[in-house]
């Protein structure tokens, strides 16, 4: 069928905000201290920046519906095309779950202190979780034009709860000071083995840009419209992520800030110091929401990965139709949310609120990453390809091309090594171990079969 071209301009933008920032990194960077001030910026050039460049690349060659799975596939053939893909896939249904925990934590604020007695309930985490993966589930199974405004309020909460904590920082540090020292030394980054285990979540923390392009058949002229969105965006994602761990470190020393709730303990801090605390529930609000709208972004964009696999016969035919009047893979968007939901549980088993929390984003993190090896592979075995008058140039052409994805190789190999490591205060490391190395060890392998049997079944 003709897919409708649902994603304009100011829809890829916010898109591009959602997707491609999270403010539980933030909160994860202001708790490894100073530092991270400086491996923002040494994330950025080393993944954001050589991303975008293959993205851009690669998606004005082949702008049409399924990204990297499709790029994957034209560079190194049909079982790299599949891997490349179901590893993406696969990696957010741990990733959805991490998410919306993170989302439940911060909507406790909403509450005020009524809200602190929920925080290390089992149950209000699966049960927000659930409500939240069920939003985003049914609203994109009503197609993009309907889905697609999650995304949107999604981008706009987030971008104005970060204006709002970076204007309260900015304010907070002219009259009383910043609550962290931030010294030359304090700013120089560390080598030792957690130091190492955070720099991969950073690097993992700017990737995002690649996610629009499994929707490039839903896109209005995606090749002139994602360079552009994605040039508009890339300043608001860097403020999101460095002005927003500096505003925190003004509210509060780095041992006081907690991973998956310090956006919302610095903003409570220091609307407090101002008499301001009704700003918080509200604040609170725009974060929550703004999960949500990733959690509508990624289940509408990676569902668009069995869409294809099913056009190519390794999934069953139901996942290669689109809904004929909503015009969305309602089979992949059901199937996806299904099993993220089981994620749900299993994280939970066996660990605190904080530890499935912490092992939720291990596994996210490793097996995210692994599909970036055959993007960035792709853009240099594909970087030669013939050129087309509607083709976005590259300033630099093939060279800029070539250095970009060297870079992005190895920065994504280095990652993918160090998030396995559990984190330092984990009570149970050997568990985490087993978990993040035995969700993804579980995952590689079911896809191996899905393609195995893909295999048996086309060649008869």
């Amino acid at each position: 069928m003709q897919l409708r071209r649902s994603l304009g301009p100011v829809d890829a933008v916010l898109f591009f905000v959602v997707a491609g920032s999270n403010l539980q990194w933030v909160a994860a960077a202001a708790a490894a201290g100073p530092s991270s001030l400086v491996v923002w910026l040494i994330g950025c050039l080393a993944m954001f920046v050589p991303l975008s460049i293959a993205v851009v690349f690669l998606s004005s060659h082949y702008p049409d519906e399924g990204g990297l799975y499709v790029w994957s596939k034209r560079a190194f053939g049909p079982f790299a095309g599949f891997i490349t893909g179901w590893t993406y896939w696969a990696s957010n249904l741990p990733y959805l779950p991490a998410l919306l925990y993170f989302a439940a934590g911060n909507a406790l604020f909403i509450a005020g202190s009524r809200g602190r007695v929920l925080s290390a309930s089992p149950l209000y985490f699966i049960a927000v979780a659930l409500g939240g993966l069920t939003l985003a589930t049914l609203l994109n199974v009503y197609g993009l034009r309907i889905g697609k405004w999650l995304t949107n309020v999604g981008g706009v909460a987030r971008w104005s709860a970060t204006l709002l904590l970076m204007t309260l920082g900015a304010i907070a540090w002219w009259r009383f000071g910043s609550a962290t020292h931030l010294t030359v030394a304090a700013l120089r980054p560390g080598l030792q083995i957690k130091d190492l285990i955070f720099w991969s979540v950073i690097a993992f923390a700017w990737t995002g840009p690649e996610a629009i392009a499994f929707m490039g058949g839903e896109i209005q002229r995606p090749r002139r419209t994602i360079p552009i969105a994605l040039a508009i965006a890339a300043p608001l994602i860097a403020a999101i992520y460095i002005a927003g761990t500096l505003s925190l470190l003004v509210a509060a020393v780095p041992h006081d800030i907690n991973p998956s709730s310090g956006v919302m303990d610095g903003v409570s801090r220091l609307a407090s110091r101002f008499g301001w605390s009704a700003l918080t529930p509200f604040v609170a609000l725009l974060v929550a929401l703004s999960c949500f709208g990733s959690v509508g972004a990624w289940l509408g964009a990676v569902a668009r990965i069995p869409f294809v696999a099913g056009i190519d016969r390794y999934l069953p035919d139901a996942f290669g139709r689109m809904h004929p009047r909503w015009g969305s893979p309602v089979a992949a968007l059901v199937t996806q949310a299904a099993i993220a939901a089981l994620f749900i549980f299993l994280g939970q088993g066996g660990s605190s609120v904080s530890g499935a929390y912490d092992v939720l984003v291990s596994s996210t993190v490793i097996i995210t990453l692994l599909p970036f090896l055959f993007l960035f592979a792709s853009a240099l075995k594909l970087r030669g390809a013939a050129r087309s008058a509607r083709e976005i140039r590259i300033p630099g052409g093939a060279a800029t091309i070539s250095v970009a994805a060297c870079i992005g190789l190895a920065t994504t190999s280095v990652a993918i090594v160090f998030a396995g490591f559990p984190a330092a205060d984990d009570p149970n490391k050997t568990l985490a171990v087993v978990k993040v190395i035995g969700l993804t060890v579980l995952m590689l392998a079911a896809g191996l079969a899905i393609y195995a049997r893909g295999r048996r079944k086309a060649l008869g």
